[in-house]
Formats: C-alpha cells, sequence, structure tokens
C-alpha cells in the first residue's frame, strides 16, 4: 500500500486509515521496528493490562486463595537446600 509522507509541524510522518487503525487495533502508540531496509509499525501489546483491578476484586471476592497446597506431603524440600 502506498501511502504519501506529510509535513506535521518541523517533522514528516505517514497518516493512517481509519480502517488500517481499527483492523490492526492501534490505538495511541505502536512499536517501531527497524529492520534491514525496512520500517515495521507494530500495535503496542498490553497482554496483562486489566490484571492489577482484577486481582483486587478477586481478592475482594475471595477468589484468590489456591487451589491445591503449594507443598505436597511426600515433598522433600532438604534436597533444595
Amino acid at each position: 500500500m502506498e501511502v504519501s509522507v506529510v509535513k506535521i509541524g518541523n517533522s514528516r510522518g505517514i497518516r493512517l486509515s481509519k480502517t488500517l487503525l481499527k483492523r490492526y487495533n492501534i490505538k495511541d502508540s505502536v512499536d517501531l521496528v527497524l529492520e534491514k531496509g525496512q520500517i515495521v509499525i507494530k500495535p503496542l501489546s498490553k497482554p496483562r493490562k486489566g490484571w492489577e483491578k482484577a486481582f483486587k476484586e478477586m481478592n475482594k471476592n475471595g477468589d484468590d486463595r489456591l487451589l491445591f497446597n503449594d507443598v505436597f506431603e511426600d515433598e522433600n524440600l532438604e534436597e533444595w537446600k
């Protein structure tokens, strides 16, 4: 896809269409990767976004307890010393 490089203040940049922004889930920032002879623009991925709020909610609801013991009855802790 060919796009024009346009003047933006003292710099130059490209404009991405609304369709591209939506299709690739591009919000406020992107990851710019410089490779041999090319520039790759990638959407920023934040896979853990919202986890802090979810963990607080789990704690409030009592859903943050262990599902099984973290030490097993037959486990020998001496061998780890």
